[in-house]
This record gives structure tokens, C-alpha cells and sequence, in this order.
């Protein structure tokens, strides 16, 4: 693993070379870069059998990523600059509605954030937040025809708007519920402003393993996701860690789409300062992750957030360029 890549001990992990951006900072030479938007899905299903309850679609960043290697996050990635085309065919609640929703003055930025999320979860996953209408939703897009158009997606040989219009099918944005919103700290090389959306899956699709980023994905119980966070057996960032906790409650899709609308979209944004030489590292809200790093040492470990795939940072972005991941 790189240094750039970062150390991880257990569940947790952040990158090795955030102790001195930190500093640098504080100093005042580190000029913070404006975040990209960025959205992510939180993919659930209620349970077969068992002991019930929702499952939820997590996928495992491939041990070769430079960034957050074998962390576990879920489908997500940058805006594109052609996800606010006005062209999109869409249902549900507007783009102005959403920019209220989502905290954003630009209408057109919301239209954007909302269609990544969508597009985001067909590229990543195979699953598809459309339909012929306002009132359906495509039953099967695991066939060649739609592999087609996802590979042309995930290449950006075609926007999303196109694909819809080939197809005739409109964007659900009724389908999405927002969750949270996280930003990758100041001191970070590459930024990311991440909304966060819960979704169903719909009745007649299926997850498939398409990711380029991902070496493995699972359906998984909030709760055991997060008893094997804390066994060290599956690294997650801080951002994954939270929205999986508020989903533990919940024993129902019924009950956390019920909740969408008291959700608060405050961002959570990372904050650092030093005490002497040692770093502190702490996220407003979110005590538990808090980390101390001690002057003269190296990271060593600790959660410190996620992006959106691929190549963001540790507190509120994609972890790459279109794919998987969130941001902290």
C-alpha cells in the first residue's frame, strides 16, 4: 500500500500524509480547493427470513485502489458535467423542490446531484431508478442490451438524459430519499461535497457484481455490517459507519422512508487543530471518530471518512472519479 493510499488497522483507515496537510493548514499554506458534488446510494431491501429487518447493498473497493484500498462503501460516485442536462425525462419531485431539499440555490445543481445518484447506481450496481412512467418501474435491466448502455455510461460515450430518451423511460426521483450530506475536510488534495440518498430496491431488478473499483459485493444487516466494523473485520470510514447506524433502528423500508422528510441534510465537515504537535481530528456531531495523532508519527490507522469512488478523500466525497464510495 502506498503512503498515499494511507494506513489502516483493522476497520479503520485514513491517509498516511493528512498528519502534515494538517499542519500545513494550520500554517496557513495549504490553500483549500472548493469541493466537487458527488452523490451516493444507500441500495436496501427488507429480508427474506431470519430475523427480518433491512438489508442493505455494500460493495469492497479492489485492494489495487490507491484510495481507501478494501474499505467497504456503497454505490457512488462524481457529478458529471452532463448530469444537469435539462434533457433528463423526469418524475417526481422537481428540481426546485430538490434544491430545497438539498440545500442548494441552483436548480440545476440539484437536477445534477439527483441524476448522479441515479446514473451512479446503474453504473455501479446494474440497478435502475426508472421507468415508462411516473408510476412504473423497469422490471429487468440485466440483458445485453442494457449491460450495452451501462458500459456506455461508465466510458461517458453517452449521457444519462440520451440513454433515458432512448429508451423512453423517465428518472424516478420519487424513488430517492435524502439521507445525510458529509464534505471531505479543508486539508484534503481532493474534495468532495456528498449527499448521501436511500432508495429500494425495485421489485423484478437484482444488484449485479459490474464495478471495475469493486472486488466483491454483499447485502448485508446494518447491524452485523457495523459488529464487523468493530471486530476489525471490515473496514469502513467514518460516513459509511454513520448512515449505517441511523439505519439500525429501522426494522422496515416502510419506517425509514416514513422519517425522510424530519432527515436534517446538515453537512458534516471534518475539523483539525493542533494541541502543541499532536493532531486532533474531529467530526461535529459525530464524537466517536474522533482521533488524536501525536507529533512525529505516522497515521497508523484511523477511520477517517470516505468519498465517493476511486479517488476521493476521507470525509465527504466519492472515493473515485464515478464509482464507488462516499466521502467523509
Amino acid at each position: 500500500m502506498s503512503e498515499r493510499a494511507g494506513k489502516s488497522t483493522g476497520a479503520q483507515w485514513f491517509p498516511a500524509d493528512w498528519p502534515d496537510r494538517i499542519r500545513a493548514h494550520a500554517r496557513g499554506d495549504l490553500v483549500p480547493v472548493t469541493p466537487r458534488r458527488a452523490a451516493t446510494v444507500l441500495l436496501l431491501r427488507e429480508a427474506p427470513d431470519g430475523p427480518g429487518g433491512l438489508l442493505v447493498h455494500m460493495l469492497r473497493r479492489r485492494a489495487s485502489m490507491a484510495f481507501a484500498a478494501g474499505a467497504y462503501a456503497y454505490p457512488g460516485g462524481g457529478v458529471d458535467p452532463r448530469d444537469s442536462e435539462t434533457a433528463v425525462r423526469w418524475a417526481g419531485p422537481p428540481p426546485a423542490a430538490w434544491a430545497e431539499r438539498l440545500g442548494l440555490d441552483d436548480e440545476g445543481a440539484a437536477r445534477a446531484v439527483v441524476c448522479a445518484a441515479v446514473r451512479e447506481t446503474f453504473e455501479e450496481c446494474g440497478v435502475l431508478l426508472a421507468g415508462p412512467d411516473a408510476e412504473t418501474v423497469v422490471a429487468d435491466v440485466s440483458g445485453p442490451e442494457w449491460e450495452a448502455e451501462r458500459a456506455a455510461l461508465v466510458a461517458h460515450e453517452t449521457s444519462f438524459a440520451a440513454f433515458l430518451n432512448r429508451h423512453a423511460l423517465v428518472l424516478r426521483s420519487d424513488l430517492l430519499g435524502g439521507w445525510a450530506r458529509w464534505i471531505t475536510p479543508e486539508f484534503e488534495a481532493r474534495r468532495y461535497d456528498t449527499w448521501f440518498f436511500v432508495a429500494a430496491l425495485p421489485e423484478g431488478q437484482r444488484t449485479r457484481e459490474v464495478s471495475t473499483e469493486a472486488d466483491r459485493t454483499e447485502w448485508v444487516r446494518p447491524v452485523d455490517a457495523l459488529h464487523r466494523y468493530e471486530e476489525g473485520a471490515l473496514q469502513m470510514m467514518p460516513p459509511t459507519v454513520a448512515t449505517l447506524r441511523d439505519l439500525v433502528p429501522y426494522g422496515s423500508l416502510a419506517g425509514v422512508m416514513a422519517d425522510l422528510e424530519g432527515r436534517a441534510l446538515k453537512p458534516v465537515l471534518a475539523e483539525a487543530r493542533l494541541d502543541g504537535d499532536e493532531v486532533i481530528l474531529t467530526w461535529p456531531g459525530h464524537e466517536e471518530f474522533t482521533r488524536r495523532v501525536p507529533g512525529g508519527e505516522a497515521p497508523g490507522g484511523g477511520a477517517l471518512g470516505e468519498g465517493v469512488p476511486g479517488e476521493g478523500p476521507v470525509g465527504g466525497g466519492p472515493v473515485g472519479g464515478g464509482s464507488v464510495g462516499e466521502g467523509v
